[in-house]
């Protein structure tokens, strides 16, 4: 158990509702969508859904970026992710950490436990008891980036979902390259705008933003020690 997990929910039953494409730029083809990702028996007809109070404070940080960069829109990866599609993305992780490690099958057990450490480093755990919830099936969690007005990808050093440690959102922060202290202030960039919006950021991915969820409300009591709060969204 990771330690948000033992953030008691007091669910608040809001609804799901789609992102509105006015105000963002999407990944589309939707990527795991791509990979065959089993979203048919979602909830919500897309994986471009989030809780209905996330999506005001998403809309939120979209003005607070463009009060600097006009021409620029958050990006939105993924979003609503069920239970059934996060077991999909980390059996489909877990074969290809296997394949690039030359694992022969049957994988004996010490190297299964050892991918899915590096796995479960970035995946949340699918688990199906509504106490622990992965945050993405939650409708409070996304994976998100940044476009210019050219709705070019800004670049940020690494990809979304890249298992290493440049997925850090502060990997790039002392560096003396040039080129790796823009990946860094991009970074900051959205970083900037997304907590202005009320979001934290997952620790170990700089796409990956909550609120309201678990993981959101772990975060928030680091930072303030004297009022603790607990999540509002579980599994939808």
């Amino acid at each position: 158990m990771k330690p948000y997990q033992q953030i008691p929910i007091a669910e608040c039953n809001e609804p799901l509702v789609p992102i509105p494409v006015e105000y963002f730029a999407f990944e589309t083809p939707h990527p795991y969508q791509k990979l065959g990702a089993p979203y048919h028996n979602s909830k919500a007809d897309s994986p471009y859904y989030l809780r209905q109070g996330v999506v005001g404070s998403l809309i939120a940080a979209q003005k607070h970026l463009q009060q600097d960069y006009p021409d620029w829109k958050i990006l939105i990866f993924d979003a609503y992710r069920p239970v059934e599609v996060q077991q999909f993305m980390v059996d489909y992780t877990f074969a290809e950490i296997a394949k690039a490690q030359g694992c022969k099958f049957p994988i004996s057990e010490d190297q299964k436990q050892e991918i899915l450490e590096k796995v479960y480093q970035f995946w949340a755990v699918p688990s199906l008891d509504r106490a622990i919830p992965p945050p993405h099936s939650t409708g409070a969690a996304l994976d998100v980036s940044l476009v210019n007005k050219n709705q070019q990808p800004i670049d940020m050093g690494s990809a979304i979902d890249e298992i290493s440690e440049r997925s850090y959102p502060d990997y790039f922060s002392n560096s003396n390259e040039s080129q790796q202290q823009e990946y860094h202030r991009h970074r900051q960039i959205l970083k900037n705008a997304m907590l202005a919006a009320g979001f934290q950021q997952h620790p170990n991915e700089w796409w990956h933003f909550c609120l309201g969820d678990q993981m959101w409300a772990w975060l928030t009591n680091q930072q303030q020690k004297t009022s603790q709060v607990i999540a509002r969204y579980g599994r939808c």
